[in-house]
Parts: C-alpha cells; sequence; structure tokens
C-alpha cells in the first residue's frame, strides 16, 4: 500500500540527486568512551553539508539484525529487504556483466588449494593472482552436464562467479566451502524438492573440475557458495521514475545496481577519485547518482581503525566535486556498520546526512554517530530514505485535495 501510494504521488522534475554511500560507515570507539572512526576522521566539508542538512540514524534491515551488504543497499535504495531477498551468487554474476536470466542458477567461487587426501589447506589458493585465474577460468568454464551448462566469469583474484543455465533448476542448495581449512569441501546438497537436479550436477561439476585442476598447484580445486536466482524486483525507474546510474568498483555493488534497473557506468581506475571522475563526466545525462566507497568496509573488517578513519576523510576531501555541481540533495550514509573493533559487519544504525535547498536544517555542524542521534531525521529504517529523497527533490506530488 505505501509503494501504490508513493507511485500516484511521483512526479516528473529536472533536480538531480547524488547518494554517497561509504561501506560499513558505521562504528564503535576504540576505547570506552572514545570516538568512532567516523568521529575521529578530519572532515570539514561533511561537517559544513551537515550544518545546512538534516541528520539522523538508519536501520538497514531490522532492529538488532546485521546486515549483509546486499539487503544493506536494498534497503537504502528503497525496497524492504526482507521483503526482496537477493542471493550473494546473483549479485556476483550480475557484477561481472552475465545476463542472468530468471531461471538460472548462479554462484560464488573460490580456488583454492587442496592436499594430495583432498583436505583444504588455503581456502583462498593464496590469493591467486587474476592473470593466473583468468587461465584456470578457460579450463573449467563452458562444461556441460546432461542439459546445463556451467559457465564460468573471472571476478578477481581467487574468485569468480558461476552461471548454471538450464531447464528446472532451483537455488535451494548448500555451499560447499567449509568456511575453515583441514578440512574437506561439502558435498552440495538440496534443501528442496524442486533444487534435488542443482545439487546433482553441481556435485558432478565439481568431480569434473577436481580432475581438470589436480595438477595445478597452487589452484587445484574450487568451492562454491551462495546459490541463488534472480528475484522478481520492481526496477528503479518504474519505482520511482527516476534515470539512475551506479558508480563503483566491486562487482557485488554493481550486481545489485543493475539488480534495480540502473546503468553502471564505467569507472577508469580503482579510487573514489576515479569515481568521482565518473560522476563529473556523466553529471548531465542522469537523474539519480549512487556512488559507492569500498575502503570503509576493507578497513572495518581488517579491524584497522586508522585506516578506516583515513578513508572516510579521503572522501570528504573529495566532497567539494559533488558539491560543485549543485545538487539538489546529498545523500551521505552506509549500507551498514563494520566496526573495526568487531572486525565485522554489525547490527549498529548507520550515520545519515541528507542535504537539500528545502530541508528544515538541524544546524548541527557535525557528521559522526553521537551528532546523527540529535538529528531530526531519528532513527529510521534505511527504506525509508528514498521517499524523503524524492520529497525533497520536489518529486512528489500533494496527497488529496
Amino acid at each position: 500500500m505505501e509503494n501504490e501510494l508513493l507511485q500516484e504521488l511521483i512526479t516528473c522534475n529536472n533536480t538531480k540527486i547524488a547518494m554517497i554511500i561509504l561501506d560499513g560507515l558505521g562504528g564503535l570507539p576504540e576505547v570506552k568512551g572514545g570516538k568512532t572512526e567516523l568521529e575521529s576522521a578530519r572532515t570539514p566539508n561533511m561537517d559544513a553539508l551537515a550544518e545546512d542538512s538534516n541528520l539522523g540514524l538508519s536501520i538497514p534491515v531490522r532492529s538488532g539484525v546485521t546486515s549483509g551488504s546486499g539487503p544493506g543497499h536494498l534497503g537504502l535504495f528503497g525496497y524492504d529487504p526482507v521483503e526482496y531477498q537477493i542471493g550473494r551468487g546473483a549479485m556476483e554474476a550480475l557484477g561481472v556483466d552475465f545476463d542472468l536470466k530468471p531461471d538460472d542458477v548462479a554462484a560464488r567461487g573460490n580456488f583454492c588449494t587442496v592436499d594430495d587426501k583432498g583436505y583444504i589447506t588455503d581456502r583462498r589458493a593464496g590469493r591467486l593472482p587474476s592473470c593466473e585465474s583468468e587461465k584456470l577460468i578457460s579450463l573449467i568454464s563452458g562444461i556441460c552436464i546432461d542439459d546445463v551448462t556451467f559457465d564460468v566469469r573471472m571476478v578477481k583474484e581467487h574468485r569468480f562467479a558461476l552461471v548454471m543455465h538450464g531447464d528446472g533448476l532451483g537455488s535451494n542448495v548448500t555451499e560447499t566451502d567449509p568456511l575453515m581449512t583441514d578440512t574437506l569441501p561439502l558435498e552440495a546438497r538440496a534443501t528442496n524438492k524442486d533444487s534435488e537436479k542443482t545439487a546433482r550436477l553441481v556435485n558432478k561439476f565439481l568431480a569434473i573440475v577436481s580432475e581438470k585442476l589436480k595438477n595445478l598447484i597452487p589452484a587445484n580445486m574450487i568451492t562454491l557458495r551462495g546459490f541463488a536466482q534472480l528475484p522478481k524486483i520492481p526496477s528503479f525507474k518504474e519505482r520511482y521514475g527516476l534515470n539512475a546510474a551506479a558508480i563503483a568498483v566491486n562487482g557485488m555493488y554493481k550486481g545489485v545496481s543493475r539488480m534495480v534497473g540502473m546503468s553502471v557506468l564505467p569507472v577508469h581506475g580503482e579510487s573514489p577519485a576515479d569515481e568521482f571522475s565518473t560522476l563529473e563526466s556523466f553529471w548531465s545525462e542522469y537523474d539519480f547518482f549512487y556512488l559507492h566507497i569500498k575502503k570503509t568496509d576493507t578497513a572495518g573488517e581488517d579491524g584497522d581503525f586508522w585506516r578506516k578513519v583515513h578513508a572516510i576523510e579521503e572522501v570528504d576531501m573529495l566532497l567539494p566535486r559533488l558539491t560543485a555541481l549543485n545538487p539538489d540533495v546529498i545523500v551521505i550514509g552506509g549500507d551498514h556498520s563494520s566496526p573495526a573493533v568487531m572486525k565485522f559487519h554489525s547490527w549498529h544504525t548507520v550515520p545519515l546526512l541528507m542535504y537539500g535547498k528545502y530541508v528544515r536544517a538541524d544546524c548541527i555542524s557535525e557528521f559522526g554517530e553521537r551528532a546523527c542521534t540529535r538529528g531530526s531525521l531519528g532513527v529510521i529504517p534505511a527504506k525509508d530514505i528514498m521517499p524523503l529523497v524524492l520529497a525533497n527533490s520536489g518529486r512528489l506530488a500533494k496527497y488529496g485535495a
């Protein structure tokens, strides 16, 4: 009902919206009573923007629920991540430009190292260089078993995406990666009747791959995770009437953007500065820009507090390049929290900033967790951000007479 109401109110406009997402932005202090990573960072540009903005905290999925990046992004894009469940395999496949069909089954894959008894000794095959992985991909892609084809495509280093094309496939299949060493890879098992064919053929595929790679140390075996199919999800254009573009370096974030129908723009390089260059180049062509920063999450998961601080500062230094474009609405936030002290995603709320020419500014000249608790946005579900974005960009008509 809420979505139906929203779509009735959507109106055309030529306003510009930018959503800057620092992956895993939310944090915790290193010591009790100290500052979080965001509070420790020198962010004069974010702080100046905060003074003219609404601040608050977002809940990625539900209170107390630790979110993965996929659900976290769906929430930011205005989709209820509980209603629209998205598998990691599908995102990975879309992220490397697979033309994924509804009946296909996708999975994330790793090259790994096993000993002469088949026990995993390295889950990532020494983080095999991408150039070496590419050679191995050609050995295992295109294998046909019965009426199903297994297509494999490089992601980065030891990682690849696998897509199974064929009839009668289901994605409710257990992972073959045990997530630890000194143990055998797991057998794929179907968790419902519709996925029995998939599990049976995956195990046959893995046996063939094992034979093809057996003498190719360090990458002499593979594991598979995140079996998934493409969910039925309305596009960003259908939902909001926005011509949207995504700017991201990592495949998964390109994948979730493609899943909601965004155009994924080319980035010539891998740095945040390169992403901002893409933003500038395409500014006249789209209404809505989503720009993803991965460094913050990587540092948080590595437990490197100060590297995460520096990653936030790097984005802050680039922010004037965005404000110079004179956007009508700017959102700065994150898909989840990744506190360095926890070395993992967490359930904590995420700092949120919303600038617009017509916001009733909170006049809080700081962007940080504790400052955001004082903001007028309060604590809101991430899925409620997009309606506010539309309102502040003049893209929602009045409701009722």
